[in-house]
């Protein structure tokens, strides 16, 4: 109870004077399990940043992607980022949850948005147990849509502002792990929320250039602002740095979710040295899955034609030596 209040005296006081207000990354995710089927888990997990912020993590026993979704809310609405990589309400309750964090004006919760940082499955799936529920807008699918939802016309340019009463968030386009990519810059606490654009994990490439661009072009956006964490989709790394294996359920001993504004200009640089394929940072990796799979295709295509001109070669000497 003391820990609220002062958190909640904190928050006013930040307020007043015009700080961001602070908030805690002291939350331990759950890890999944080795097995699932004989360890049942919690299927989502939610850690109260402040008390108008809400990081959602779905347990990577419920899906692999282990999805963070992000609801942020204001005196007149709210928005959430995400909506994770399971659609079944009964085996993740996403919206009651949510719409049961919300603040409640009348008989009902106040307007929700529900926005994406990109369209993969795994950010979206959730959008169905939404779309019936009053006072809530889904963003479309597809980029002119988005762009249009968001009011974004200067593409890849400019960023868009949303006003959720007392809290402004701004919009920015960062394509490159995805065309309609988007990151979103929240005023209050100062927390970039970054998607799969910049994460401690993975960060998949569909177009370099694009993606490149995008890191400098945020990066001089957030130059003079202040940027207390940058908060992505998903957690990839142990503490150690090492990535846990593709489509692992368990997640023992993870590193902090969070990353900082030197990510975030480490990123705009090591695009810079960039081999196309594959480059490990400290607190993420870069890597082309098309251009990693095609360039093991080639090799894998060599070796067949080395193994059959070397079969073709030694059958013909033994015809030869049979023969003689």
């Amino acid at each position: 109870m003391r820990k609220l209040v002062a958190l909640v005296l904190l928050t006013v006081a930040a307020q007043a004077w015009g700080e961001p207000v602070p908030g805690s990354m002291e939350v331990r995710w759950n890890a999944g399990a080795p097995d699932c089927s004989a360890t049942p888990q919690p299927p989502l997990q939610v850690h109260a940043y402040e008390p108008q912020t809400f990081i959602l993590r779905q347990n990577p026993c419920a899906h692999f992607e282990a999805s963070f979704m992000y609801l942020l809310v204001g005196s007149e609405s709210a928005l959430l980022i995400d909506t994770g990589a399971v659609e079944d309400p009964q085996q993740m309750p996403l919206a009651e949850t949510v719409m049961g964090l919300l603040p409640v004006r009348g008989d009902s919760a106040i307007p929700l948005i529900v926005a994406h940082s990109h369209s993969h499955g795994d950010h979206r799936a959730g959008d169905s147990q939404f779309l019936d529920l009053p006072a809530v807008r889904v963003a479309p699918q597809g980029l002119e849509n988005i762009r249009a939802f968001h009011g974004l016309d200067a593409w890849p340019s400019g960023a868009a502002q949303l006003d959720l009463g007392g809290r402004v968030v701004d919009i920015l386009p960062a394509p490159g792990h995805r065309s309609d990519h988007l990151v979103f810059y929240d005023s209050r606490t100062a927390v970039l929320f970054s998607g799969d654009f910049l994460l401690p994990g993975r960060l998949l490439i569909d177009d370099a250039a694009d993606y490149r661009a995008s890191a400098i072009r945020i990066a001089d956006y957030l130059e003079d602002r202040p940027v207390a964490h940058i908060l992505g989709g998903h957690l990839e790394l142990d503490a150690d740095g090492q990535p846990y294996s593709r489509g692992s359920q368990h997640h023992p001993d993870e590193r902090r979710l969070e990353l900082g504004k030197d990510d975030l200009l480490a990123l705009s640089r090591a695009f810079e040295s960039f081999n196309g394929f594959y480059a490990r940072h400290p607190n993420f990796i870069l890597t082309d899955p098309v251009r990693n799979l095609s360039a093991l295709a080639f090799a894998a295509a060599i070796v067949l034609i080395m193994v059959a001109l070397f079969l073709r070669s030694f059958l013909r000497r033994r015809r030869a030596h049979a023969g003689g």
